[in-house]
């Protein structure tokens, strides 16, 4: 007559526990991986691929203005700027932002915010009288952010500066000022300046080259938020 072994109460209980436990880890690995979010970018990347989408939407303005309304030299300097932008693409990509997007189309892509609703008049329950014609609107002091300028005057107030891409030594591009009009940028981030001399036309108040951007620009970063740019006599 065979006998058939019986585990005892103990080993019964340490066996249900280890495989609980494996059980549960297993669960916890899934759990946590199936939770896992893609990490986002840093705010330097984010500086970077901004500073890139805003030179490639100043560079694609650029062309299409030259196309809108072409003279003798729009050709070379069209195909000059399809040059930049293929570059600004690559920089996108080693960079890992979109490739093509430009802050045009960012912008584009937020929402509009909805106007608030006029608030009605309240019904007049007399004619009312007619007020007095209000003076005309004081004029800003001209060529505040044009060629029109006074020597040391600050101009172009608000506007960002990025890179055109283009080579050579350090020169400018504008759409406000003319081909030999010198320009003093200062990065206020980082208080380094450098005078420049316009040379070409682009889609923004200024535009740097590369040698002049490299003078004033912060390591890693294709965008000056915070300049200060000064007409020079």
């Amino acid at each position: 007559m065979s006998r058939r072994r019986t585990l005892g109460t103990k080993k019964k209980i340490a066996l249900l526990v280890s495989a609980a436990t494996v059980a549960g880890g297993g669960a916890f690995v899934m759990a946590s991986t199936s939770n896992a979010a893609p990490t986002p970018k840093s705010a330097s990347e984010s500086t970077v691929c901004l500073g890139l989408a805003t030179a490639l939407g100043n560079n694609q303005k650029f062309i299409a203005d030259q196309r809108a309304r072409p003279d003798a030299l729009s050709e070379a300097r069209i195909a000059n700027r399809e040059a930049v932008v293929a570059e600004i693409k690559r920089k996108q990509e080693a960079s890992g932002c979109v490739v093509g997007e430009s802050a045009q189309d960012s912008q584009a892509a937020q929402p509009a915010q909805p106007s608030a609703p006029a608030a009605s008049a309240p019904a007049a329950s007399a004619p009312a009288a007619s007020a007095p014609a209000a003076p005309p609107a004081a004029s800003a002091p001209a060529g505040n952010g044009g060629g029109g300028a006074a020597a040391g005057q600050q101009v172009c107030n608000g506007s960002t500066v990025t890179l055109s891409g283009e080579g050579g030594a350090p020169a400018a591009s504008s759409n406000q000022f003319p081909a030999g009009t010198k320009l003093k940028v200062t990065n206020l981030d980082n208080n380094k300046s450098t005078t420049v001399e316009v040379t070409s036309v682009s889609g923004s108040c200024v535009l740097l080259n590369n040698a002049a951007f490299e003078q004033v620009r912060e390591p890693g970063k294709f965008l000056i938020r915070r300049a200060v740019i000064q007409k020079v006599g």
